[in-house]
């Protein structure tokens, strides 16, 4: 796997920056034992306030052979900027000052009841980072899916590889080498990374008839966007039909598919690939595998972001990730 630059952070490097009260958050560790997407996506402050502008180079300039005595053109390559948007995903949690206080653990009761506001962002999140639509809803970014939603006339075509699914019980494996010229994720200019919270206190708060009474209050929200700087580092196997998977019958043959997806990626030296799929396709994958008496998954240990020894399954050394926000509903791809 590839070292990357001092600015490519994961969640998890993020977390150990402290505060400026002194303190280290601990909401990113909370939020990657659950969803394996974020602990391998890298973040990187963005150049704007909204969001992230990154330069792509569109066109190679010219080049000639040259006779004696006799000159050559000059030429230049051709740059275009892309402004990538930045969502804010917010919620509030409140619980009942009397409520909170019955057992005499204000904190444990309190926990327990954020533990699902944080679930739900991090499934949000996750699902949004594959198939944000600002299309559809202009308050999110957009995902990995929109951009490669289109086959025919696409410039990033290459890139997206059909299973064969005609229905809409598809789902994809994706493709990603996370780099800081590649692809990575994004937070506003002078903001934090990940999940934020603020403990509010004790405040008035008002029913549905607007009535007051007291309650504890915390707030979360997480800005966060998505870039894509070279589309060449992210595949898309699109068109996995799940019922054919499952019944192991006319099933798409995800060894030969995830195989040629590694082929189109430029370089592993400069980026941290990995694969992400559901878990209905993470299991008839290694049962695939078995059929076929393939070594070509295998089991890999190392030390995961906080230090941790464990391991994990990969395919030809790319981590094999885990993400049930990938559908098995999805619309043929064409």
């Amino acid at each position: 796997m590839a070292t990357l630059a001092s600015g490519a952070l994961t969640l998890a490097d993020w977390a150990k920056r402290t505060d400026p009260d002194g303190r280290a958050p601990i909401v990113a560790e909370l939020l990657s034992q659950s969803n394996e997407i974020l602990e391998d996506a890298i973040f990187i402050e963005g150049n704007l306030q909204t969001g992230h502008r990154v330069v792509i180079r569109t066109g190679l300039p010219l080049v000639y052979w040259r006779s004696i005595n006799q000159g050559v053109p000059s030429s230049k390559s051709t740059t275009a900027q892309v402004d990538e948007s930045v969502g804010m995903l917010e919620a509030y949690s409140r619980v009942d000052q009397d409520l909170a206080e019955l057992n005499g653990n204000v904190g444990a009761f309190r926990l327990s009841e954020d533990v699902a506001f944080l679930e739900s962002m991090n499934q949000t999140q996750a699902g949004t980072m594959i198939y944000g639509n600002p299309a559809t809803d202009p308050r999110q970014y957009l995902g990995m899916g929109p951009r490669y939603g289109v086959i025919s006339g696409a410039g990033n075509a290459q890139n997206i590889l059909d299973a064969g699914g005609t229905s809409s019980n598809n789902t994809s494996i994706w493709l990603i080498g996370w780099g800081e010229n590649q692809v990575f994720c994004t937070f506003p200019k002078g903001s934090k990374a990940g999940l934020t919270h603020t403990d509010n206190g004790i405040l008035t708060v008002y029913d549905a008839s607007g009535n007051p009474y007291q309650a504890y209050q915390t707030h979360y929200q997480w800005k966060n966007g998505l870039v894509v700087k070279d589309w060449r580092y992210a595949v898309r196997i699109c068109n996995i039909n799940t019922a054919n998977l499952i019944a192991e019958s006319a099933a798409a043959d995800l060894i030969k598919l995830m195989s040629r997806a590694l082929d189109r990626i430029p370089s592993f030296a400069n980026c941290r690939p990995a694969f992400y799929m559901n878990r209905t396709v993470y299991s008839m994958l290694r049962i695939q595998a078995l059929n076929k008496s393939q070594n070509a998954i295998g089991i890999e240990k190392g030390l995961n972001q906080f230090g941790t020894p464990m391991s994990w399954a990969a395919f030809e050394g790319v981590p094999m990730r885990r993400v049930d926000q990938i559908l098995n509903t999805e619309a043929r791809v064409v």
